[in-house]
């Protein structure tokens, strides 16, 4: 703030000045996600672009950085089978601190009773107060007792004598029904989201870090369970994230989504969706026998007819199916429309700047529980 003569000159609050450390701690998490979590290669990154941009101070090197990090705990060396065998690996708290970090540069603040606080119109037995009071009931849990308001209630009902509260004096605070949502994230780990110069995976996988931030830290009621999909489909866990690669794979959509309906069958909150990231188009399928039919040349009939198939089949469980394609190809654009018209879902043609905030924006969304 500077004084003019004219009065006061307000300046932009540009925030709290990071120190060398926290400066160079954000450039190296995102190397770590970069580089799936190999330590030593995001390293040679950094020291690589300390030499092109002096990235380190005088006072402070990239050595006093990596020093820093082990003793901090966000680094430690691994157990080798020998003498110097050992490596350095990222701690948990490394880890913990990319998926935070995620969410905060993907989904910035938010709200936590903004659009997306998973209540419904109903209120019940919930968690959630609302803005709602009632009479007290017999059962009715005290902690929800409104002091404030039920004080005031005996005053008036007291008039200008002693001051006596009863238990018709109290009032309680309605609570919202928490909607419990359980999702399933689908990450194509194919050969082309990586192929044409253009990293995919990447902010594919920082999304998947901030979305799963998102639900443990804010709706823990919430289910979040993370599948990878190439020639097939597996389970992800929350450790595995960031170190996510992708392999020499074809697309097969048929097993990724056939995963995610056995995971959400089991599950008993009638709020279920997929979320399907995507660059590419189905190419793969693994027939009864063990086989693979595979065909990269344009799109299959037989394998989109199969993924069709498993959209309606989706549909019918009622579970919706939100597609994110990050190509930007026409031509595949065919097959999303036909997926989404037999799902009743929804799709989004995004390119990879506004991925997470279409996932933050359709994820926050106000769902109606079923009663």
């Amino acid at each position: 703030m500077r004084r003019a003569h004219s009065g006061l000159r307000f300046q932009e609050y540009s925030g709290k000045e990071l120190s060398p450390f926290e400066e160079l701690l954000k450039l190296f998490k995102d190397l770590l996600l970069h580089t799936s979590g190999d330590v030593e290669e995001a390293i040679d990154w950094l020291k690589e672009l300390d030499k092109e941009y002096a990235l380190s101070k005088p006072d402070y090197s990239v050595d006093d950085f990596i020093e820093e990090l082990f003793k901090k705990r966000f680094l430690q060396e691994s157990v080798g089978n020998g003498p110097g065998d050992g490596t350095s690996i990222m701690t948990a708290k490394m880890e913990q601190f990319i998926r935070k970090s995620a969410l905060e540069q993907i989904f910035g603040q938010l709200k936590k009773t903004g659009e997306g606080s998973h209540r419904s119109k109903y209120t019940g037995s919930g968690e959630e107060i609302s803005d709602g009071l009632k009479p007290y009931s017999f059962g009715d849990p005290l902690d929800s007792v409104s002091m404030t308001d039920s004080l005031r209630n005996a005053q008036i009902n007291s008039g200008f004598g002693e001051l006596q509260i009863t238990e018709n004096d109290l009032l309680v605070h309605e609570k919202y029904q928490g909607a419990s949502m359980a999702t399933v994230l689908m990450i194509d780990l194919s050969h082309s989201m990586i192929l044409y110069g253009e990293d995919r995976i990447t902010p594919a996988k920082r999304v998947a870090l901030a979305l799963a931030e998102l639900v443990k830290t804010r709706y823990p009621k919430d289910s979040l369970d993370i599948i990878a999909f190439g020639n097939d489909a597996w389970p992800i866990s929350l450790e595995e994230l960031p170190y996510l690669q992708v392999g020499p794979f074809h697309t097969n959509t048929v097993a990724g989504l056939d995963l995610a309906a056995d995971i959400l069958r089991k599950k008993r909150t009638p709020n279920r969706k997929i979320f399907m990231i995507t660059d590419g188009k189905p190419s793969c399928l693994k027939e009864a026998d063990g086989t693979y039919y595979m065909n990269s040349v344009g799109l299959d009939d037989y394998i989109v007819g199969k993924c069709i198939n498993r959209a309606a089949a989706l549909r019918k469980a009622k579970i919706p199916v939100i597609t994110f394609m990050i190509a930007t190809d026409h031509w595949l654009q065919d097959f999303v429309e036909r997926f989404t018209e037999a799902n009743k879902g929804k799709a989004f043609y995004t390119g990879l700047k506004g991925l997470g905030e279409w996932v933050l924006k359709d994820y926050e969304k106000n769902r109606k529980n079923t009663l």
